[in-house]
């Protein structure tokens, strides 16, 4: 992490959004992580990021920062990992995605998804491995478990594992699996064909029978690649199988860790379009005025704040109760699903005022406005985080 403790000269504009004043809550730590990732995205990212979102080309020497910053491997204890608290965890992620969707979502794969699948299921010798390279990113990891016929119906998986002497041997498809076109290890789940039940696997990319190729064509968060993976027979020992993941539900440990990460990311990108359409309605004049005089603009602008102020309030609330334990899948998926849902709304209004101008990338708001329909589906789904939620409410399950 920077050594600088100054404050940030452009922390005003923050504070602006944080209406309620929940920044008095941060320790010095929590706010010294906001400080620097702040800086980071507002000096480094906002120049630069829309050349590689509109070619498509992942921005690497932003990526390479990442480590630099402390950044990588986020709450976990040792192995070269920062092991943040889970409020700077949360603000680290919605910075991220105040600048970008894309940035965000690498190092919630490196870090959410690849790293904490080892940290959380993983043998000490694994953790020793890989952890530490993953951390500075000399080692890029992936997370695949969505597969071509089974999005949402994960638990549906089709990749197969069988016992092959003293190892296992994998097939099946993946599909939408982040990093994994230039990952050197994939935390692979397989349904073991001994027991039935859903496993995890180290892959290491270069083993015979390893196939990604990146999906073309994306309309957001195209400066991160999603790859297509197939795997034909892959021999995988033993010691790469995780000793933690005997069944579906350890995946789901991992995705409950990272689903609330999903509702800060939406914060995040809430964030960006509202300030950004703020600091517009100040500047632009129309028939003779600033579009913040007229009464229309600023009751649309207040009620953007009201739903990034309630978005804040979630988050922080899902802070707390991870640090005590007490963060569950049913209250990270209500999360998502109110702060993806609310960051569309806040997003789509920003356009609006932005009029045309709101069509072109360099006032970033249309950029946002794409890549927050990342964070709606993966991960679950409004929908699928409805009937989750809904389940735990009722006491009746209604998926088919």
């Amino acid at each position: 992490m920077s050594t600088a403790t100054l404050p940030y000269e452009h922390l005003g504009e923050a504070l602006a959004t944080d209406y309620f004043g929940i920044r008095d809550q941060f320790t010095k730590e929590q706010w010294q992580r906001f400080i620097d990732t702040r800086r980071f995205v507002d000096q480094e990212v906002l120049p630069v990021i829309n050349d590689y979102w509109e070619s498509a080309e992942l921005p690497w020497p932003l990526m390479r920062r990442l480590p630099e910053l402390g950044l990588v491997g986020e709450d976990i204890e040792g192995y070269g990992c920062p092991g943040m608290s889970p409020l700077a965890r949360g603000l680290v992620h919605m910075e991220l995605h105040r600048g970008d969707g894309s940035l965000g979502t690498f190092l919630g794969v490196q870090a959410g998804l690849a790293m904490k699948s080892i940290a959380m299921l993983g043998s000490e010798e694994q953790k020793e491995r890989w952890l530490p390279a993953l951390a500075s990113l000399e080692a890029i990891g992936a997370f695949a478990l969505t597969e071509p016929a089974h999005g949402s119906d994960s638990v549906s998986l089709e990749t197969t594992a069988r016992r092959d002497g003293a190892g296992w041997v994998i097939d099946g498809e993946k599909r939408w699996i982040g990093n994994g076109s230039i990952a050197d290890v994939v935390v692979v789940w397989a349904r073991s064909e001994e027991d039935g039940q859903v496993k995890g696997f180290l892959v290491e990319t270069g083993a015979d029978g390893y196939r990604a190729a990146t999906m073309e064509g994306k309309g957001a968060a195209r400066a991160i690649w999603q790859a297509e993976i197939r795997l034909d027979g892959v021999r995988v020992p033993e010691e790469n199988r995780l000793p933690g993941a005997g069944s579906f539900k350890d995946a789901g440990r991992v995705l409950v860790d990272t689903r609330s990460t999903c509702a800060w990311a939406a914060l995040g990108h809430a964030v960006a379009a509202y300030d950004t359409a703020l600091t517009y309605a100040k500047q632009r004049e129309q028939f003779g005025r600033p579009l913040s005089s007229f009464q229309i603009v600023q009751d649309r602008l207040v009620k953007m704040l009201a739903e990034v102020t309630g978005m804040q309030l979630y988050c922080m609330q899902l802070a707390r109760l991870a640090e005590g334990d007490r963060l569950s899948d049913t209250i990270a998926g209500l999360a998502k699903l109110n702060n993806t849902r609310k960051a569309r709304q806040v997003i789509a209004e920003a356009r609006d005022l932005l009029g045309g101008n709101g069509l072109l990338l360099e006032n970033h708001v249309i950029r946002h406005m794409s890549d927050i329909e990342v964070i709606h589906t993966y991960e679950g789904t409004e929908t699928i985080q409805t009937l989750i939620v809904g389940r735990d409410i009722t006491g009746v399950g209604a998926f088919a």
